[in-house]
């Protein structure tokens, strides 16, 4: 590939350079993002789409975006009409034949995606970079039938262009160090927070986030509880921007249950990706969320908010006592320092008596095998938070043989230092516990297995799906030790290949050592 597309300074970082044409192709709400992105950093921008209703449409919706940044101070009113003034639109691929670099977001299909890089190929120069906006489909299929496979990469954007700071660069079997710096480094250049990224199935994001959607459906299926009580302790305990149900709404169950029957099949039915019957009923019935108005809630003016199941006011029991450490038992004594006034510390397994009840954090087992294990019937499970000392919320399970005088002692006890208490069917892990576990899991057999690295996985999930700590970095705080037990007591309730331990936890969890002491092979 040449460097005719390079300035010094640009090749210097690996960039695009600023001068040089990029060109959209499909300009649905994707397509006019990135377009934007690309005309404010500069670049003559063509945007290609066979409808010309579609056009015109679109690029209203680019000078209103462009407007936006201006009246918010992103840029100025003059940068902003340079902006718009570099976008032109065009009907005819021919029209593409001196871009730089093409980037296409059109149909999630690969059929659709190998016949326009066929076409685009006998358009553009010899050194014109092929990207595909694809959030999961092969790069090297993609790439595989054209002359010139070394110069296609994946660029996956995330909706809303403008506000996630995440790009995917997807390295396709034949993709050219080269083609993959540049495109690295474009996005880079545009603001955007990149990573690279193997081309396998789901790449970074969309694979390492299945198991949110997926226990979140199962934990469902099993009657844990409600949608909006799961959807609020994920939320308000485990510090994830959405729960998974309202999440799944969001992005509309046709979409959502699609990349999980792909990522299923490409896996080649990996349990780990099992879809859930719960979202084809959604799906079949149209309930596809907010976009049909109906989804695991209801949409529309009139309707009503769902209803969180919490637990009602209780009494708190006049002695607590402190047994051992661990965070929760830490966080607790730090909570209840003014609000109760008689306790008292002891050594032992870390749990906390409050009245005739004992808590305890769960550890995968379920609170009835807790209780058995221990011999004491009042046993009473919190599930994983981010943050115990500031948390306003938990999750707990009561084992089956726990009295009715127990449980409220407990709940009582941590209403009394600050927590909404919703109780959750006795299952294996809870809720956070049990997602948090499996996203670890599913992280550290990405990195296992090369798809990327540590660091580039964590930002991934932090700024492409906003989650409140990257997966490995959170299996650090909570102990590697800690997980793999989880996911073993996970295991043997299920008796399912879909829990089992990733070899890379299990290796540095034998070895006593953190995600971020691994220096790799």
């Amino acid at each position: 590939m040449t460097n005719q597309l390079h300035d010094s300074k640009a090749m210097s970082e690996g960039a695009l350079n600023p001068g040089a044409v990029v060109a959209i192709v499909g300009s649905g709400m994707m397509g006019v993002g990135i377009a934007q992105l690309a005309a404010v950093a500069g670049h003559r921008v063509v945007l290609h789409d066979i409808r010309s209703e579609a056009l015109t449409k679109a690029i209203e919706t680019l000078k209103k975006g462009v407007q936006r940044l201006v009246e918010k101070g992103h840029i100025s009113a003059e940068a902003g009409g340079q902006a718009a003034d570099r976008i032109t639109t065009a009907q005819s691929l021919a029209s593409l034949n001196d871009a730089g670099m093409v980037i296409e977001a059109v149909a999630e299909d690969l059929e659709v995606k190998r016949a326009l890089f066929s076409e685009l190929e006998a358009v553009v120069s010899r050194d014109c970079i092929l990207a595909s906006n694809t959030s999961s489909l092969s790069i090297t299929a993609i790439a595989a039938n054209l002359k010139y496979p070394e110069r296609v990469v994946g660029m996956h954007f995330f909706n809303p262009v403008q506000a996630m700071q995440l790009v995917e660069v997807v390295r396709g079997l034949a993709t050219s160090d080269i083609c993959a710096q540049t495109a690295y480094a474009t996005a880079a250049r545009w603001g955007k927070a990149p990573v690279y990224t193997k081309s396998t199935p789901g790449f970074i994001v969309n694979r390492v986030a299945r198991p949110y959607y997926a226990e979140g459906l199962r934990l469902l299926n099993e009657r844990a509880g409600t949608p909006a009580s799961i959807d609020a302790v994920m939320r308000e305990a485990g510090g994830f921007r959405m729960g998974p149900f309202e999440l799944m709404d969001l992005i509309g169950h046709d979409i959502n249950f699609a990349v999980t029957k792909s990522m299923f099949h490409s896996y080649f039915c990996d349990p780990r990706f099992t879809p859930s019957v719960i979202q084809q009923e959604l799906v079949d019935a149209r309930y596809l969320g907010r976009k049909s108005g109906r989804g695991f809630y209801r949409y529309g003016e009139d309707s009503l908010p769902s209803e969180v199941i919490a637990e009602h006011v209780a009494t708190c029991p006049k002695r607590i006592s402190f047994i051992g450490d661990d965070p929760f038992v830490s966080a607790a004594r730090q909570r209840s320092q003014k609000s109760i006034a008689t306790q008292s510390c002891e050594t032992g397994e870390a749990v906390i008596k409050a009245g005739s009840a004992i808590l305890a954090l769960t550890d995968g087992r379920t609170a009835s095998r807790r209780a058995a294990d221990m011999g004491f019937a009042n046993t009473v499970l919190v599930d994983l938070a981010l943050d115990f000392l500031t948390s306003k919320t938990v999750a707990v399970a009561r084992a089956t043989a726990c009295s009715d005088e127990a449980f409220r002692d407990a709940v009582g006890w941590l209403q009394a230092i600050g927590y909404t208490v919703i109780r959750l069917r006795d299952l294996p892990a809870l809720a956070v516990m049990r997602t948090v576990a499996m996203l670890v899991n599913e992280a550290a057999d990405v990195v296992n297995q090369g798809v990327c690295n540590i660091a580039d996985l964590d930002a991934a999930m932090e700024k492409g799906v906003n989650y409140p700590r990257g997966p490995l970095a959170w299996a650090d705080a909570v102990g590697l030790d800690k997980i793999r037990i989880v996911l073993k007591n996970i295991s043997e309730f299920y008796g399912e290949d879909r829990y089992r331990i990733s070899p890379l936890l299990n290796e540095l969890a034998s070895n006593g050592q953190t995600f971020s002491e691994w220096k790799g092979m």
